[in-house]
Order: C-alpha cells, then structure tokens, then sequence
C-alpha cells in the first residue's frame, strides 16, 4: 500500500518542473495576397497563411499578445484577430485607407495613419469608438510613439514633416521638416531620439523629441547600387540604443548603423524591395519583408548576417513578432 504523503510529494515535485515557452509568431501581411503568412519564430517555419481582406499592409500586436491588428486598406478598416487561431475577433472604425498605425504602450489605444484623408484616428481598443481625428500634413504614413505614451508621431509624405502630437490633448504640438517622402518613424528605448526615414531623400533624420530639432542625417551609399534604387522605409533600434537598422527598398539591402557615430557599418543583402523590419523578443533575430521576391529575410542580430529566407504569400509588407508565452 503506498504511503498517503508520497502523492503531495510527487505533485509538488511536478510543480517545481519549469514550464517551456510556447514559441513566438511571426506575422507577416501579404499586400496582393490578401491575406496574413504565419511563421514560427524559433523554426521559421510557415506554419499558415490566412486570408484577411483587400490590400493588408500595416500589423501590430497588443503587448499582452492578446489581438493581432491589421490596417486592411482597401477595406477602410482595421480587423482584430485572435493570433492562437487567426480567427476575426471584430473590427475597429478607421478613416480611409488605414496604412500604418501605432499601439499606446498601454496597449490602449490605437494610433491609425489615413493616408487619403490627412487624418489621425484615435481609437480606444476597448469600446471600439472614435476618440480623436486629428489633422495631419498630406499623406500621412508613418506612426511612432514615445516610449512614455505622451507623443505620438506622424509623418507625412507630401508634406515632408513629422508631426508631433500630445496624446492627452489630441493636438499638434510642433511640425519637424525632414527630406522627401517620409516614411516611418521610431523612438530610441530611452525615449532620447527619433528616427524618420525618407524615402525619396535617401536619408534617416535623427531628431532630438525634447527639442524637436534634427541633430543629425544618416546618408547611405552602396557601391554598385544607384543613389535613386536607396530607398529607406522600416527602422528599428536595438534596446541598448546603440545600433541602427534601415531596411532600404529596392536597393535590397538592410544597413546597420552605429547610433553613436550616424556611419553605417555595414549592409547585410536580403531579398528584393526591402520594406519593414521586426524584432524578436530578445532582439537575436530581426525579420525583414521583401516585397518584390515574396519573402521575408531573417537576419542574426549578433553575427550580422542574413540566416534564411522564407517564403510567404504575394508582395509581403509589414511584419510583428508576437510575445513569447509560457
């Protein structure tokens, strides 16, 4: 006969047993696809393409990893999705042509750029509802906001400006001219730089948020690549501040930036049109989306180094990395 205190014992052994991580996702939309390609984040394996309306192109994630957001542009709208089944959750009011939007750190609420109607749209994740409309410069695509939540960031590619905006009173604080064509804009961690890259001005401007002034240019030249082919979109920062990473359009090509200096150390060869980029959680992998030979790059943060590429469905666009779960 077993001894009654043998099964306390083994169920608070079994306790003690560390739970592994569930692997993180990558998602990726396809702009002529229609739909979203599902990637697992430690195989890189496809593990699903799903369908998900007319035109795809901006994605983010709550920070919990609760919802996955997706600006369906030819659709007027963002769709939410569960990111375990990709199955629709509901779908939240945008203005036309929702291109790129930006989640509070909150995770509340959600910052949507409208390029055919010059607008921010506020809107609160929760209630679904409208908060603000705030009018921008023409064309308004690119989305940041500060590490602290009190600004957030549009740039505007006709205007050729970064906007800054206070997200408690919906207003335009100051207007930053940067080069042709802006197109993204990311915050350093520590809150201390922003970074807008423009598209057609070949260049990243570097803005200091408390002073909104540039302070610095970063310029790229490739030998063997036209100046015009140099097209920079996507940006990321590393947590520690110090590196910089550029993806540049067509000259299918990711530069890597010393922060400190603004010289690009090297460029790692990807696939064709270059655009977005994202990080995994501890930044060891960055994922690129190469829209022009259908398929996303993964590039080993550490070594510098292109690993693998993937194949996921037609002209991929934007691309999140979703949280690791236990």
């Amino acid at each position: 006969m077993r001894h009654p205190a043998v099964r306390p014992l083994v169920l608070s052994a079994l306790l003690l047993v560390p739970v592994p991580a569930l692997a993180a996702k990558v998602y990726v939309t396809n702009e002529k696809g229609n739909s979203v390609t599902v990637l697992d984040a430690t195989t890189l394996e496809v593990v699903g393409t799903h369908p998900v309306g007319a035109r795809p192109r901006g994605i983010t994630i709550a920070p919990d990893g609760s919802e996955l957001y997706v600006c369906v542009s030819d659709e007027d709208t963002v769709k939410v999705y569960d990111p375990k089944t990709m199955a629709e959750l509901h779908r939240l009011p945008s203005g036309p042509d929702p291109e790129l939007f930006v989640l509070h750190p909150s995770g509340n609420p959600l910052y949507i750029a409208n390029e055919d109607d010059n607008l921010v749209t506020v809107v609160d994740t929760k209630t679904h509802q409208v908060l603000a409309e705030i009018p921008v410069g023409v064309e308004p695509e690119g989305m940041g906001i500060s590490p602290d939540g009190k600004v957030v960031v549009n740039t505007s590619e006709t205007t050729n400006m970064a906007h800054f905006i206070d997200t408690t009173t919906h207003e335009i604080t100051a207007n930053v001219l940067v080069d042709q064509r802006p197109r993204f804009a990311q915050f350093s961690d520590d809150g201390s730089r922003l970074y807008v890259s423009s598209e057609i001005g070949g260049t990243v401007s570097v803005i200091d948020p408390a002073t909104q002034t540039v302070t610095g240019t970063i310029k790229f030249e490739i030998q063997g690549v036209l100046p015009e082919a140099i097209q920079p979109v996507g940006v990321k920062v590393t947590h520690d501040g110090k590196t910089i990473f550029v993806a540049l359009g067509p000259a299918n090509r990711v530069a890597v930036v010393n922060a400190d200096t603004l010289e690009v150390e090297d460029y790692l060869l990807t696939g064709q049109r270059v655009w977005q980029l994202a990080f995994n959680a501890d930044q060891s992998r960055l994922f690129t989306t190469n829209g022009n030979s259908n398929d996303v790059s993964i590039i080993d943060v550490p070594a510098r180094k292109v690993i693998q590429s993937v194949q996921v469905g037609q002209q991929p666009w934007g691309v999140v990395v979703g949280p690791d779960k236990p």
